[in-house]
């Protein structure tokens, strides 16, 4: 049986509290093995290793620094098939879907390798008589990054690349769920010449989460998840003084105008909303079609689609979608349809009693759909993290807006529609942090920034592009007079430019 401790210092390391946790294989229900629950001790042990090899890699040059992805990059796709089986098989997500989760980390390595240049500063000659101004960016220290099971290579690789790359050490506490792929992540950077100590993971609940939060030698903290926990962390972290970037739950919607490709419509609904179980933050939960013939003509085309679902084990290269990652999990958002059917939302296609031969014991649902769903429903209002479809209904464009802008969590949205007019509108009214026009899953590519907004984000900086940058490192600003041999004698009065 596998057994999953720590990595520090560029070291597998055994955990010190005697805690741990079950590594589950949700396609069968087995067990895989079991992982560390550390204590404040061994995160404690990661930050003194952090803290002593930080100053030699911020003083390794940027674009030495980015060497070091160039080569992880090579080492990741030499074992791309087996990364993308671990992955799939410690989730549950399909193996298609896993090398989906990889490639989309990799997508962001690949943008740090231009860290040298995001880390150039900016440069005035002669702001006054004899002076000149300039900036730098300048690392942090020791970061770390909390982040979740539904995405355990892409989410680390989000903030581990930009991180070292701008000359911090990393302090990593992933998912208890599925640690194997973040470990195998740590071990192929030190393979590709990151020094020891520059990237350790802790693997843990919530004693390690207080203890990164509360360490005075960790800087800044990233956290992806739900939206209670984001905003704890978010002010524990503050409290004590870090930097945070915390990212917590959405409830997406796509709003169907009546002049919507209806078949493109339905085929982005059906990918977004169950791809991955729904087991994503940016999955489509909420359909809003426009007016009640366009509504009447989606439910139709939509109940014989989601009944068709494959579902399948996560070996399965013909399944549209894999288990859910956790017993509990499954139970969670079994318990969430009941909820719909007791608030009177219309259950149009019922998979809660799904089946997979050969696989009993694994933690399996079929897709659902519920037509009829209103705003004051919690299945509305909560986000379900399942293979969970609602259709609420508005009569109006402004409505549908309406209802987008309403709703607390603000992560991603999408509107199809052939009307310019309408797209644009949209796209600047929507209270959203991230828009698709006739793209159902709109995460920006890997140069731009991903972030919601309202209860969905915590935080002044996004995740990943230009702001990942920002939120690394700190400005210094210098300005410089060289003496000239004249004495003008002291000054009593704040410098200006007169």
């Amino acid at each position: 049986m596998q057994e999953v401790g720590h990595y520090i210092g560029g070291e597998h390391v055994a955990a010190t509290g005697g805690r741990s946790q079950d590594i589950m294989q949700p396609m069968d229900g087995s067990v895989r093995g079991k992982v560390a629950l550390g204590s404040a001790q061994d995160v404690r042990k990661a930050v003194e290793n952090a803290r002593a090899a930080q100053p030699g890699w911020a003083a390794t040059n940027p674009q030495r620094r980015v060497r070091v992805l160039m080569k992880f990059l090579d080492l990741v796709h030499k074992e791309y098939d087996e990364l993308a089986e671990l992955l799939a098989r410690e989730h549950g997500k399909t193996i298609a879907d896993a090398k989906g989760d990889i490639q989309r980390g990799l997508e962001v390595v690949e943008v740090c390798i231009g860290a040298p240049h995001m880390m150039k500063g900016e440069y005035t000659e002669g702001a006054g008589p004899g002076i000149d101004v300039y900036s730098m960016r300048q690392p942090l220290g020791v970061v770390a990054g909390i982040t979740p099971f539904n995405f355990p290579a892409m989410i680390p690789l989000w903030k581990i690349a930009p991180a070292i790359a701008c000359g911090n050490a990393f302090i990593l506490k992933p998912s208890e769920r599925d640690p194997g792929v973040p470990m195998r992540i740590a071990e192929l950077f030190v393979e590709a010449g990151l020094p020891a100590g520059i990237l350790n993971v802790v693997n843990g609940d919530k004693e390690v989460v207080d203890a990164i939060l509360d360490d005075p030698d960790i800087k800044a903290v990233g956290f992806v998840g739900s939206t209670p926990i984001a905003q704890y962390i978010y002010a524990r972290a503050t409290a004590s003084g870090k930097r945070a970037q915390c990212f917590g739950g959405a409830k997406n919607h796509m709003i169907i105008m009546p002049d919507a490709d209806l078949d493109q419509a339905v085929d982005a609904l059906v990918g977004a909303g169950y791809g991955s179980a729904g087991e994503r933050c940016m999955a489509i939960s909420v359909a809003v079609p426009v007016g009640q013939e366009t509504a009447d003509r989606l439910v139709e085309r939509l109940i014989p689609r989601v009944e068709s679902l494959k579902v399948g084990p996560s070996t399965d290269s013909s399944a549209d979608l894999g288990p859910l990652v956790t017993s509990q999990a499954l139970e969670r958002v079994k318990g969430y349809v009941d909820l719909g059917v007791e608030e009177g939302a219309k259950l149009v296609v019922d998979g809660r009693g799904f089946n997979m031969q050969g696989y009993e014991n694994g933690f399996y649902m079929g897709g659902c759909l519920f037509d009829d769903v209103t705003p004051e429903m919690r299945i509305y209002k909560e986000e379900i993290f399942g293979p969970v479809l609602s259709v609420v209904r508005a009569p109006t464009y402004e409505n549908a807006l309406q209802l987008a802008n309403d709703h607390e969590m603000g992560n991603g949205v999408a509107i199809f529609t052939r009307d310019g007019d309408a797209a644009r509108d949209f796209s600047a009214r929507v209270n959203v942090g991230m828009v698709g026009v006739n793209v159902p899953i709109p995460v920006p590519i890997a140069y731009y920034t991903f972030g919601g907004w309202k209860a969905s984000s915590f935080g002044d900086l996004n995740q990943h592009g230009p702001d990942a940058f920002r939120f690394y490192t700190k400005t210094k600003t210098v300005t410089s007079r060289w003496p000239s041999g004249i004495k003008d004698g002291a000054e009593f009065v704040i410098p200006t430019m007169n």
